[in-house]
């Protein structure tokens, strides 16, 4: 039986070639992705500001321990090009921090 770990990943990267509809968009809803929006979801946390040049998307990935943290960025990364480009948005640059949740340490203060 194989074992799946939990990875948190933060995709960055650099909108690009954004239509006038896509600007007018994120600039309409640039308040709600903010940095107090972000969270790591499923599905994605979109963030940016105004200036509309990077962006950082925050995910959750389930994938199978053996595959690793590379697999995990790369799953990220389909995910975040998949739900860019279904909203019309142009990037380039991607690239992933992929942290193993089943694997990291937690260092507790001692009283």
């Amino acid at each position: 039986m194989s074992e799946q770990h939990t990875y948190r990943v933060i995709v960055r990267g650099t909108f690009d070639g954004l239509s006038e509809e896509s600007r007018e968009r994120l600039l309409a809803e640039a308040d709600a992705h903010g940095m107090s929006a972000m969270e790591f979801t499923e599905e994605g946390s979109l963030a940016y500001d105004r200036t509309l040049k990077h962006f950082s998307y925050r995910m959750v990935v389930v994938s199978e321990a053996a595959d690793g943290d590379e697999m995990a960025g790369a799953i990220a990364e389909d995910r975040v090009e998949t739900a860019l480009g279904k909203l019309g948005h142009g990037f380039k640059g991607l690239r992933s921090t992929v942290t193993d949740m089943d694997t990291m340490k937690i260092n507790y203060k001692r009283r």
